[in-house]
């Protein structure tokens, strides 16, 4: 017995085996101080208890579980709130280019009108019909070319707007006609940049309603998580303080 007993608290694992040794031996005793009724029948007493560790575990099991869905879900949400962020502030950008563009081509309509309107004071005092020579001819189609060239470059008429000029109207009327073209030409483009101005606004408005949105639901997961930031095993809680949650922070 004396060598036995040597060799049981000599071994390596000696004081768990003896706390393991002392609880089974104490558990008939736990039992009966559960309750008297272990007494008469002690195998339903001791299955009723092993059912209840068993359905403790699994519920501390499924806490577990739901507490690493809340921290990740509020780490996922987070991720796609400060990309939202961003994506707001790059729409922002492109709504205010945008403005910037449709006022400049407002301001250019406006300036084609008024030089519209000079041109035709100017084409009311045109001289009087002259005898038209082909020298004549070839010099108004020349003064036509270099009208037209010129405003293509400035951009104030498309490339191809060659096409539908008389060349053989008086200098005076041929700048009146380009002028009128040029007017509706920078007119179509004012309507253009207005019409994207808007949509960068209702892109801009759209984003920065869904930065919001995720926003509020940040904080809401956030929320979650951190009331059941205790469940979490403690390796994920190691990990979620190693990344910096501030819920995480103040819970820990």
């Amino acid at each position: 017995m004396n060598v036995f007993a040597e060799m049981f608290l000599d071994a390596p694992a000696a004081p768990i085996t003896i706390w393991a040794v002392l609880m089974v031996l104490s558990l008939p005793a736990l039992l009966v101080l559960a309750s008297p009724q272990a007494v008469r029948d002690p195998l339903r007493a001791a299955t009723e208890t092993f059912g209840f560790l068993r359905r403790y575990r699994q519920e501390r099991e499924q806490r577990q579980e739901e507490a690493v869905a809340a921290v990740r879900y509020a780490g996922e949400i987070a991720v796609a709130a400060d990309r939202a962020g961003v994506a707001a502030q790059r729409w922002h950008e492109c709504w205010r280019q945008a403005d910037e563009h449709a006022s400049l081509a407002w301001q250019r309509w406006q300036d084609a009108e008024q030089q519209l309107t000079r041109v035709r004071a100017g084409a009311a005092f045109r001289p009087a019909w002259s005898s038209r020579t082909p020298s004549e001819y070839a010099d108004r189609e020349s003064f036509l070319l270099r009208t037209v060239g010129a405003a293509v470059s400035r951009g104030d008429l498309p490339a191809d707007a060659l096409t539908g000029f008389d060349p053989r109207l008086h200098p005076v009327e041929q700048e009146l006609a380009v002028q009128r073209a040029i007017v509706a030409h920078r007119w179509e483009l004012h309507l253009r940049a207005q019409e994207a101005e808007k949509a960068a606004w209702h892109d801009s408005q759209l984003a920065t309603a869904t930065r919001d949105s995720l926003r509020r639901e940040t904080g809401e997961a956030a929320a979650q998580a951190a009331a059941l930031y205790r469940h979490l095993p403690r390796r994920d809680s190691r990990v979620v303080q190693a990344r910096g949650f501030g819920w995480a922070a103040r819970t820990a």
